[in-house]
């Protein structure tokens, strides 16, 4: 007798299809661009409050006066190295006594914005916001 042991086109066919339809589910489940974002999301959120206390301790050391160049009408904050139609903070890192660098948003455009904003209150309150934030979120901390 003759007898071939092997699986039909079928079952093949059947088994990729399955293994498809699970590896679609998994990706969905996993949704990688929501993790991205939340990263991004994270990444705003350290840079912010880096920055904010940047420059409380620059109003510490300066007799609690806050850098000259902030405003009370929110504006973007300069790139290390950019000046423009934003707010400087060169101030925070001269000689790198606060920050290294003025951080920069994971998704903010080419040019001299750091994709952050700065505004002070009449009571010397700061604000300092990532209006790039994705999914919805709102990333701002006023201290």
């Amino acid at each position: 007798m003759n007898t071939k042991r092997g699986f039909t086109l079928l079952e093949i066919l059947l088994v990729v299809a399955a293994i498809t339809i699970l590896a679609g589910i998994v990706i969905l489940a996993i949704n990688p661009n929501k993790q991205l974002a939340d990263t991004r999301n994270s990444q705003r959120w350290m840079d912010v409050n880096a920055v904010l206390s940047a420059v409380y301790q620059y109003s510490i050391d300066n007799n609690g006066n806050l850098p000259a160049t902030i405003t009370t009408t929110a504006t973007a904050i300069c790139k290390t190295g950019s000046t423009g139609a934003c707010i400087d903070l060169s101030v925070l890192t001269t000689n790198e006594k606060y920050l290294v660098s003025i951080p920069a948003d994971p998704k903010a455009p080419s040019g001299v914005s750091a994709g952050y904003t700065i505004v002070k209150t009449a009571n010397n309150r700061i604000t300092i916001a990532a209006p790039l934030a994705e999914q919805s979120a709102t990333i701002s901390v006023t201290r």
